[in-house]
């Protein structure tokens, strides 16, 4: 198993990984200057064998993999973060109905950017004499029933790097707008803890709601979630920036509101 030990060892242990991922971000800002829509990136690690990935097939679906599928001898997932600059999730919240061109293009960048950084943790595990598995960081989900098979999401919060609020959202300490990324590997690594409160002001006992009236169909402030409204907007989105790859994104209820850039302090 895992060993559960100290926070501060735990980041002492993380820190190989936050300065792999933050070398890759340098090198592609570098090489890409104008693609800087990025703050420091935030880790989190889950065991394998954490309980709460056997909850995953009731909460997200049935046919939700397990880190063991999708690799053998699985001991830890690697979860990461990038948040997004203010600035990108405030032009996304100014821009009307449709996204923003620098959020479309910030999705496509860092989509790019999660492989890249996925690639570079396999070989730093690798280096250390274990093995890795990686999937998408998007378009992994049945597009049908429009569920992740793979949720990176629902893998950051057993990793430890947020909650979730009402808009469905991870709500990390860095916010939510930003892209999540994960690694399976055989490596044993000190789980993350999770939070001991609600990053969502709402959930939190504390009137907000400052979200739902963002979505542009109506989607959210009833259960279940609309995913079908919510992705028909995506697919608008996708239209209007019909010049770039796909880029089937909103965002606009992560955008100007209390948790788009940061967790919350709570009265």
């Amino acid at each position: 198993m895992n060993q559960r030990i100290e926070a501060p060892e735990v980041e002492r242990q993380h820190e190989p990984l936050r300065d792999a991922i933050a070398s890759v971000m340098g090198r592609w800002v570098s090489e890409r200057p104008g693609d800087d829509y990025w703050r420091s990136p935030l880790v989190g690690v889950a065991a394998a064998e954490d309980p709460m990935f056997a909850l995953l097939p009731r909460v997200v679906d049935p046919e939700h993999a397990m880190p063991g599928d999708l690799l053998s001898g699985a001991r830890s997932v690697i979860v990461f973060f990038l948040p997004f600059r203010r600035e990108v999730g405030n032009a996304n919240d100014a821009s009307g109905r449709m996204a923003a061109r620098g959020w479309a293009e910030a999705y496509v960048a860092t989509n790019s950017l999660i492989g890249e950084i996925c690639l570079r943790l396999s070989d730093h595990l690798a280096d250390a004499g274990h093995r890795s598995a990686v999937t998408p960081a998007t378009h992994n989900f049945d597009a049908v029933k429009l569920v992740s098979l793979w949720s990176h999401k629902h893998l950051g919060y057993i990793a430890g790097l947020g909650t979730f609020g009402i808009h469905h959202m991870l709500i990390t300490s860095a916010g939510c707008c930003g892209r999540l990324g994960s690694v399976v590997t055989t490596m044993p690594l000190p789980p993350t803890s999770r939070p001991d409160r609600e990053f969502c002001l709402e959930k939190a006992g504390i009137e907000c709601s400052a979200c739902v009236p963002k979505c542009m169909r109506d989607a959210l402030g009833a259960e279940p979630f609309d995913r079908r409204a919510c992705y028909a907007q995506c697919l608008e989105n996708d239209k209007h920036h019909a010049d770039l790859p796909l880029v089937d994104v909103c965002g606009k209820c992560a955008c100007g509101v209390p948790c788009s850039h940061e967790a919350p302090n709570l009265p």
